[in-house]
C-alpha cells in the first residue's frame, strides 16, 4: 500500500502518481519545475512501463517498480498528507 495523499514539504505540491509509467532519464528540476501539475506537458517524459510508478512534485520524481520505503531517500521531502 501507498499513500495516495503525498506532499511535499521542500515545494509545497502535491505528489502526483502515475501507475505504469516511470520518467524519462533526461529529465531534470527545470522540466518539473516548469510542467508541474499539468498532465498533458509531463506525458512528453513519461515512458510505459507496466508494474512501475512514476511518482512528482514540483522540486522531486522518483520511478518506483518494487516496493521502496520513501524514509530511506534522505533527499526526499515527501510526507502523508493525512487522510
Amino acid at each position: 500500500r501507498t499513500c495516495d495523499q503525498l506532499r511535499c514539504t521542500a515545494c509545497d505540491f502535491r505528489v502526483l502518481l502515475f501507475n505504469d509509467y516511470i520518467w524519462d532519464q533526461s529529465c531534470d528540476y527545470l522540466f518539473f519545475r516548469n510542467n508541474m501539475p499539468e498532465l498533458s506537458k509531463l506525458r512528453a517524459k513519461m515512458i510505459k512501463k507496466k508494474g512501475s510508478r512514476a511518482y512528482a512534485c514540483q522540486c522531486s520524481w522518483r520511478s518506483i517498480d518494487e516496493l521502496t520505503e520513501l524514509q530511506a531517500d534522505q533527499q526526499l521531502r515527501w510526507v502523508c498528507g493525512k487522510h
